[in-house]
């Protein structure tokens, strides 16, 4: 069969590539064509758009990249109605793939959502844009299956996909501690992760203020765990300044070996707590972006693993709290406090239990091929 996916970023790009990587293992004659990244072009050989061209985040990102948006769909129409795919897999990114869905939508062929829209913290009219367009959604978080039934609409739970990365990471062979520090010429320090977003604009606004910390905490190596999408550029005035170091597509790496994280609000959040580090989300947005999401959002918590488990697992320093004086008192806690420490450590081994085990990629494989052949679920 012939499958059709579009992924907006680049945790869309690493589950894209793992859901391909598990559909191949069920149909061994699948045909891709694909939007995403690096890794869902090494999966297939077949990328059309490379996310960095076609997603933008923000009120004004947005609106300065206008022209190129509108070409975006058109191409992502034209090329979906000429290649005729028998599914067309959508990976989170609603604001663009929800309307190519709309564009595209006929009886032959079948849509599905994997990874939600985040429509239960905003917009959630969105729901029946789903519901009308989606055949059927395979939800990554728990909650969500409980959120969609009172729209009438049934979603499958599959479990994170982010449980089999680690699992895979932790399973493999990877350098040792020593070798790590070697490597990036660190100095032996104990080491405290920066993982200040995906996206330019979250690196320009949040890394400057993190960055900071580096004078206060002199005992300690601060090291940047650079974006995939991201050029050396964007970090190079910090890693002077402040004499940061940065690691490339090591961000597990240095993870593992953190004693403490300061981290963007998204997936990287839910990463940091999978893999114990203690963290603080820190986060700011433009003034007029803020106002606007402020006053659409409907949730208590902003970071993902707040979300799962409803509660204050981690700090958030959003916004105007997101200052240098109170990142530092909540570094300082996370370093020094035993009992603040070990409560965080003890509620992620809680959030591991929520998400359950794991296997996500496979049974949304499994689920979509069953659903498209008309065989039964097993």
């Amino acid at each position: 069969m012939k499958y059709y996916i579009i992924a907006g970023e680049a945790s869309g790009d690493l589950h894209g590539s793992n859901l391909i990587h598990a559909i191949k293992e069920v149909d061994t004659k699948a045909e891709f064509r694909v939007w995403g990244g690096d890794k869902m072009e090494a999966a297939t050989g077949n990328l059309i758009m490379h996310y960095r061209k076609h997603a933008f985040m923000g009120l004004f990102p947005v609106l300065w990249n206008l022209r190129t948006i509108r070409k975006n769909f058109v191409l992502a129409e034209k090329d979906l109605r000429s290649y005729k795919p028998d599914a067309l897999i959508l990976i989170d990114y609603s604001g663009f793939n929800l309307r190519v869905a709309k564009m595209v939508r006929n009886p032959d062929l079948k849509i599905y959502y994997y990874i939600s829209p985040q429509v239960w913290a905003w917009r959630k009219s969105r729901v029946n844009i789903i519901k009308s367009v989606v055949d059927k959604l395979f939800s990554i978080l728990p909650f969500e299956k409980e959120f969609y039934k009172q729209f009438n609409f049934d979603v499958e739970y599959v479990g994170h996909p982010l449980l089999d990365e680690i699992r895979k990471f932790n399973s493999g062979n990877h350098l040792p501690k020593e070798e790590f520090y070697n490597l990036h010429k660190l100095s032996g320090k104990p080491i405290i992760a920066l993982l200040p977003g995906s996206r330019n604009q979250e690196i320009r606004v949040q890394l400057p203020i993190m960055a900071m910390m580096s004078e206060k905490f002199r005992k300690h190596e601060f090291v940047i765990a650079a974006a995939p999408s991201i050029k050396e550029e964007m970090y190079e005035p910090y890693l002077r300044k402040y004499k940061l170091k940065l690691v490339r597509n090591q961000t597990y790496e240095l993870l593992k070996f953190s004693e403490a994280a300061l981290v963007t609000s998204g997936t990287a959040t839910l990463e940091a707590a999978l893999f114990k580090v203690p963290q603080v989300v820190c986060y700011k947005a433009g003034a007029i972006s803020y106002f606007i999401v402020k006053n659409l959002v409907n949730v208590r918590y902003i970071s993902i693993v707040n979300l799962i488990m409803d509660d204050s697992v981690i700090k958030e320093l959003i916004q105007n709290e997101m200052n240098p004086e109170n990142i530092e008192n909540e570094l300082s806690l996370l370093l020094n406090d035993r009992s603040y420490r070990g409560n965080m450590i003890q509620k992620y081994d809680d959030l591991v239990k929520e998400l359950g085990g794991a296997g996500a990629s496979d049974r949304a494989a499994k689920g979509i091929i069953n659903d498209l052949t008309g065989s039964s679920k097993k």
